[in-house]
């Protein structure tokens, strides 16, 4: 008798601390996200864009406009060692502490996190290949969040064999991923790895199975479309077999404005969709889609990227995706100029050496060689631009954050 109640009390305690787990987490109720605490969750955030997934633009490129892209200009410019040497550094300075606390203090309650696959395999990325860095990059910005009682968004910006078919996948112009088992399944594979390292994380809101799947430009994207959804049950199958807790997130097609290609709607019971929109009316009437299918499913929807517009154009599509229910992430949090919350300072002559080279015919070695700068010119220019992307060294866009609707704190000083 007294061994079947030691028995029942581990049984009664091993569930009561998985239910416990498990109310440490975000949950869908609805269209609704619930806090353990039982009050709602309304998204209101930035992206962590170029940090973990290089784009060109923001460094003031137009034709090196993907990791690859970028990561060869370097290469070119001062050799391989040295390129990764500059982007060791720019892991370490582009996002640290400092920037976490100061999206915080500006209201911000949620970060996305995008990053490209290849951090958490062995290919060659940012210098690295079998000492890749991505778990201990993702684990600081978590103690990060958690110390500011953020939550974070985990996406997989870049996919293997590339989601999209543009640069923003960082691959080679067309979605080959969705034709390519071996591609599939090392996604699967990496998915899970993830899940399985962050399934006791209540910080983490949830997996963003990936950014912006099947651009626009495809003849046959009606036909890629329908790979979509078999593609996310594979993945969140994955995913489930080692994580039962986390929210996933979905994201339509064509720059995640499409959603008409899903028809099992709640094939998980922690599913919610993900939409984007850059430019046109700051209305009701230019959601109207993802509302709609936001209702007829009955799961929440959430902007995961917007931004890059006037003050005013921001602030009105704020109250508009407040009105209706569809939290957001502004795109980016930090970058070469304006137009997102931290600025970085140009380096004096960046554009007349840095850019120039990228955008230069360098269809040939002579061609590259003939339009080299000097060594040191770019090195300096390189050192510099790692000073200047530090926290301490940006400029809050103040009017960029008030549009944001994020009811911030006062906003300390780049330096201060």
């Amino acid at each position: 008798m007294k061994k079947i109640t030691v028995i029942i009390l581990l049984v009664s305690l091993a569930l009561g601390l998985n239910a416990k787990s498990q109310g440490g987490f975000v949950r869908v109720e609805g269209t609704n996200l619930v806090k353990p605490d039982g009050t709602r969750l309304y998204i209101q955030g930035t992206n962590l864009g170029n940090w973990l997934n290089p784009e060109g633009y923001m460094f003031g490129f137009t034709k090196a406009n993907s990791a690859w892209m970028i990561n060869q200009v370097l290469c070119q410019l001062v050799g391989t060692d040295a390129t990764a040497d500059f982007w060791a550094e720019f892991k370490d300075n582009y996002i640290t502490r400092s920037d976490i606390d100061f999206i915080a203090s500006t209201g911000a309650n949620t970060i996305r996190l995008p990053f490209n696959y290849k951090l958490f395999t062995d290919e060659d990325y940012m210098g690295l290949t079998a000492r890749q860095d991505g778990f201990a990059r993702v684990d600081s910005v978590v103690s990060w969040c958690k110390a500011n009682g953020l939550y974070l968004i985990l996406d997989m910006h870049d996919c293997p064999n590339g989601q999209t078919g543009d640069n923003i996948d960082d691959g080679y112009g067309y979605p080959w991923l969705f034709y390519s088992e071996r591609s599939q399944q090392l996604m699967c594979d990496i998915w899970q790895k993830i899940a399985r390292r962050y399934c006791d994380e209540p910080t983490i809101l949830g997996y963003e199975l990936m950014n912006e799947p099947i651009a626009t430009y495809f003849d046959d994207k009606e036909e890629i479309n329908r790979l979509l959804e078999p593609l996310y049950k594979r993945l969140v199958g994955a995913i489930r077999e080692v994580d039962k807790h986390h929210i996933i997130l979905l994201g339509g097609a064509q720059w995640n404005s499409r959603f008409d290609m899903f028809s099992d709607w709640k094939f998980d019971n922690k599913i919610m969709y993900t939409c984007h929109r850059y430019g046109g009316d700051a209305t009701k009437a230019a959601i109207q889609s993802f509302i709609d299918f936001r209702d007829r499913t009955g799961l929440p929807m959430y902007m995961g990227e917007i931004g890059h517009n006037t003050y005013e154009w921001q602030a009105d599509f704020v109250r508009v995706m407040k009105e209706n229910n569809i939290g957001y992430t502004f795109w980016p949090y930090k970058k070469l100029g304006n137009s997102c919350m931290m600025n970085i300072e140009r380096p004096a002559e960046w554009d007349s050496v840095m850019v120039k080279f990228a955008e230069g015919d360098r269809s040939t070695y002579k061609l590259w060689r003939e339009a080299r700068p000097s060594q040191d010119k770019v090195k300096r220019l390189l050192k510099e631009f790692l000073h200047n992307c530090r926290f301490e060294n940006c400029k809050p866009e103040e009017g960029y954050i008030r549009s944001m609707g994020t009811h911030p704190r006062p906003l300390p000083k780049g330096g201060e």
